[in-house]
C-alpha cells in the first residue's frame, strides 16, 4: 500500500503537523486515506485539522511535498469507495466493527 506524509495545520495551535499514512486506493487523481485511528471511537487529530483547514501538503513515498486540497468523502463517495477499500484491505472492516462512528474517508486532490 502506498505511503504518504500528510502535513496539516493544527486547528488550535496553527503549527504544521506531519503524519505518515497509507493510501489504499485512488479515485481518479485523488489519493484516498482512511481516518480509522485503528478503530478508536475518536477521530484522528490529522482528520480534525484538515476538516477545519483543507489546504494540506503531501509527500509521496519520500518525494517532495506538494500542496493539495483535502475533502471528506460525501456519503455517496464513501458508499462507492468503502467496498473497494475493504475488499483489498480487510483490516479496515475490522476497524469499523470496533467503533460506532463511521470511519471517514478523505480524498487528497492535487492543486490545479
Amino acid at each position: 500500500m502506498p505511503v504518504l506524509e500528510l502535513v496539516t495545520v493544527g486547528r488550535r495551535s496553527g503549527v504544521p503537523r506531519a503524519v505518515m499514512l497509507t493510501s489504499p486506493i485512488r479515485d481518479g487523481e485523488a489519493h484516498v486515506v482512511v481516518a480509522s485511528r485503528g478503530g478508536d471511537d475518536r477521530h484522528p487529530a490529522w482528520f480534525l485539522n484538515l476538516r477545519d483547514r483543507p489546504q494540506v501538503e503531501v509527500a509521496f513515498q519520500g518525494g517532495p511535498r506538494r500542496p493539495m486540497i483535502a475533502a471528506v468523502a460525501t456519503p455517496e463517495e464513501r458508499a462507492r469507495l468503502w467496498p473497494e477499500i475493504i475488499a483489498g484491505f480487510p483490516n479496515y472492516a475490522g476497524y469499523q466493527r470496533r467503533t460506532e462512528r463511521e470511519i471517514p474517508l478523505v480524498l487528497l486532490h492535487p492543486v490545479p
